[in-house]
């Protein structure tokens, strides 16, 4: 496992460059998990205007105008956070980060570079008025343009990034109750940082994309299905970054021997210790393994600040969703074109975004609910929700058409 930048490159390369300690590996590819959430989005809007499903808007702006004092203090501010906390880090990293601290405690604490800061400062503020003046007119003009759906990707994805996180953490605190209390009798950074429930994310931030869609005039059910491939894509990126950063949300302990038909499968896709993992879990768990100390005589190497692994090996559950969300990607991105009914794009993702979930629970380590005698899990509640919700959709849009076609015809003769 590879709990931020700098163990990858180091371990894999022979790189040696301590401020990657800085860029943790499940935060780097949650990261790119929005990124490329946010391409298909543009792609996806982009083919929606072509098709003359969206239309464009007009605005009126002005250009030539010089950069305004607020922008260039804006910039100057930026540049003096980049300077003072960043650039200070990146310079020392090499002694601040021994003894395998979190680099998250330097991140927001108050040392930090005033050189550096006053340095960036000046010149992300020079840069901001040399741009204004570069482009300034000797008398601003008021243009009318067209201002396309797509545009508002950008938007959209910090949106759905802000909901997305805050709803993660809210639900991951409701499943689990002790660390809810602990959280708020003593709220840290660790605390705030650690443990995100998927399905909260997408519950709110869908309900803060919908919010955001009826205020730029986008119809919701366009964005939804304009949104289905990406958000399949993004997660399964997501949990590119659980595997590589043993973030706890492998399987419970997999002691079964590897059946022969599988024989071509490495051992540890299979059954996993999560070396490394940027937990470091130590000590006996009550879903069936331990937390072991790394040694010399183990065939891993010792991180510092990390060096545990788990006994006896799980189910590497983050691979397996990985395999499969790539796949539904695969399949919606298929019938992206060929679905004409809108919505029932967005119906598709939900049964199969459900499906998909529901049973990886099964091998995943996760708290319960005792519900009628049955032990559930959160995710396998909102699962089934998801999958019996997305049929119903398909189902309601697909007959809704069928009937307006048919009124339709019988309108027409």
């Amino acid at each position: 496992m590879y709990p931020n930048l700098y163990f990858a490159l180091y371990d894999l390369f022979g790189i040696d460059l301590p401020f990657l300690k800085l860029i943790n590996s499940f935060g780097f590819m949650v990261a790119l998990a929005f990124i490329a959430a946010s391409m298909v989005l543009s792609r996806e809007l982009k083919r929606k205007e072509n098709e003359g499903l969206l239309q464009s808007e007009k605005r009126q702006i002005v250009v030539g105008e010089p950069a305004s004092i607020s922008d260039i203090i804006g910039n100057s501010i930026l540049g003096f956070i980049f300077g003072f906390k960043f650039v200070y880090l990146a310079i020392n990293s090499g002694t601040i980060f021994q003894g395998g601290g979190l680099p998250q405690q330097h991140i927001f604490s108050a040392e930090g570079s005033f050189f550096w800061g006053i340095i960036l400062a000046a010149a992300f503020g020079t840069w901001r008025w040399y741009e204004g003046k570069k482009n300034a007119l000797p008398k601003p003009e008021t243009r009318t343009v067209d201002f396309h759906k797509y545009e508002y990707t950008g938007a959209i994805t910090m949106y759905a990034a802000f909901f997305g996180i805050l709803g993660a953490k809210m639900f991951h605190l409701f499943e689990n109750p002790a660390e809810f209390v602990a959280f708020f009798k003593n709220p840290t950074l660790e605390g705030f940082l650690g443990g995100l429930t998927i399905y909260g994310g997408l519950i709110v931030g869908a309900l803060g994309v919908y919010w955001y869609s009826r205020k730029i005039n986008i119809p919701f059910v366009h964005l939804c299905d304009a949104n289905a491939p990406g958000l399949m894509l993004a997660y399964g990126i997501g949990r590119m970054g659980c595997q590589i950063s043993g973030d706890g949300d492998w399987g419970i302990p997999n002691l079964n021997p590897k059946p022969n038909w599988l024989s071509w499968l490495p051992d540890w896709a299979w059954a996993y210790h999560y070396p490394n993992n940027v937990n470091g879990v130590f000590g006996v768990r009550p879903e069936g393994y331990a937390g072991k100390r790394i040694t010399e005589s183990d065939p891993w190497p010792i991180f510092e600040g990390y060096g545990t692994y788990i006994d006896p090996a799980v189910y590497p559950t983050p691979l397996y969703e990985v395999i499969m969300a790539l796949a539904i990607f695969a399949v919606l991105w298929y019938f992206r074109k060929r679905i004409k009914i809108p919505g029932v794009l967005f119906g598709l993702y939900l049964t199969l975004n459900g499906l998909e979930r529901f049973w990886i629970e099964k091998i995943r380590v996760n708290s319960t609910y005792d519900i009628f005698g049955f032990a559930i899990t959160q995710a396998e509640i909102i699962s089934t929700i998801l999958f019996f919700g997305g049929i119903a959709l398909m189902v309601f849009l697909t007959r809704r058409h069928k009937s307006n076609g048919s009124t339709s015809t019988n309108a027409a003769a």
